[in-house]
């Protein structure tokens, strides 16, 4: 697939605003040592997700593309989950918005995933 498909799928741009968004909110965490592995778990887990919609673009076959959109879609939900543990030290609307925001790209990558799964099947008749 192309850099310009891939730049279109909606839950591409959606992971990039993710990512943005999960540094902005663990800059003011860094000044607490009991948050840097959190801190670092979570940025690592939030570019996780772009870069397995990358990879798989970036694979020949729909097979692989699916894999690494399930991968996305699995790193999605733990940066989900560790932003809601995170809502100890951050403020509750940073925790609602990362969540919202998880949820939609969750959402994308669940449609799609199926839809690709029906096209490869499609395929192999």
């Amino acid at each position: 697939m192309s850099q310009q498909e891939l730049e279109k799928f909606g839950a591409y741009q959606k992971a990039d605003e993710l990512f943005d968004l999960v540094v902005e909110d663990m800059m003011p965490l860094r000044k607490l040592p009991e948050c840097w592995k959190l801190i670092s778990q979570q940025i690592a887990a939030a570019d996780s997700i772009c870069a397995n919609i990358e990879e798989g673009f970036g694979r020949e076959g729909t097979r692989e593309l699916i894999q690494f959109l399930a991968i996305a879609r699995a790193s999605c939900r733990e940066v989900r989950g560790r932003h809601h543990r995170l809502r100890h030290w951050l403020p509750p609307e940073a925790v609602t918005r990362a969540q919202s925001l998880c949820d939609e790209i969750i959402g994308i990558l669940t449609r799609t995933i199926p839809r690709l799964r029906h096209k490869l099947s499609s395929t192999q008749k």
